[in-house]
């Protein structure tokens, strides 16, 4: 993994992180607060009077909420305007949250087994060495740690999606396509939540395509144990209130959660 490709990703986030952070902080990331956040949470152990660290910590909304479930968080990204707004809302409501400008997929520079759980939120999908991530993470923990994170479901969100949809505009089905092409590229995007007609900078988002055997092989080949998989389906209510989930809960998985122990 070289210099200049970590500094490319670096440079792309820092050019989203403006509008990312206005966005997810005015509620238009509704994946987020709706079905991948909680779907996570409820993936999560207890992880109150833990040592935390969070990979790929973005802005930090993620890992203020684990900070409020009583753990002691450590937050790194490699965008340094990330991390600034972050800082910036450690600083208008201290949760006692150290942020780093750091790779997850490098040294983050912290001492060897410095903490109890790694967790990262749909993060590890965008970083271009995961298999390095996974070395730092056992690193990082203590014997007995755990490593838990999410990410798009790799079987399904692949390269060459598309939805088949019948004569009323309903999908009916998700056809998947390049599962093997592990090409990068970037996918332009905006939160479909903005309001209709807003003119905004599309998120530039570096994309770097596994399939499940990269992601679990991954986690082994670092040394972890593989203790659970999850595979979470939106909830009824989350369905009847946003109709838009229901292909997530019908036809296809949208999230991958995984979770390790360190031996």
């Amino acid at each position: 993994m070289s210099d200049d490709l970590l500094q490319g990703v670096a440079a792309r986030w820092d050019g989203n992180a403006d509008q990312w952070t206005h966005d997810v902080r005015s509620g238009y990331d509704v994946y987020r607060d709706l079905f991948t956040f909680p779907a996570f949470l409820d993936f999560l152990p207890p992880i109150a009077g833990l040592d935390v660290i969070d990979f790929g910590c973005g802005e930090g909304t993620n890992t203020r909420r684990f900070a409020e479930l009583g753990a002691r968080l450590t937050g790194v990204d490699l965008s340094a305007r990330m991390i600034g707004h972050a800082q910036k809302a450690e600083q208008e409501s201290p949760l006692g949250i150290t942020y780093k400008i750091s790779s997850y997929s490098t040294d983050t520079g912290f001492p060897d087994a410095s903490f109890d759980a790694v967790v990262s939120t749909m993060a590890l999908m965008d970083g271009p060495d995961f298999d390095a991530a996974m070395r730092e993470a056992y690193r990082l923990l203590r014997p007995g740690g755990f490593i838990a994170f999410s990410v798009l479901h790799p079987c399904f969100i692949t390269p060459g999606l598309g939805w088949q949809k019948n004569e009323d505009g309903f999908a009916t089905a998700l056809c998947v396509s390049r599962y093997f092409d592990r090409s990068t590229f970037t996918e332009e995007w905006r939160f479909g939540a903005r309001p209709t007609g807003e003119e905004v900078r599309l998120f530039a988002v570096p994309r770097f395509p596994r399939t499940m055997a990269d992601y679990l092989n991954g986690v082994a080949a670092a040394g972890f144990r593989i203790g659970r998989i999850g595979e979470p389906q939106p909830s009824p209510e989350v369905c009847e209130n946003s109709p838009r989930f229901a292909r997530w809960r019908d036809l296809a998985a949208f999230l991958l959660l995984v979770m390790a122990e360190r031996p």
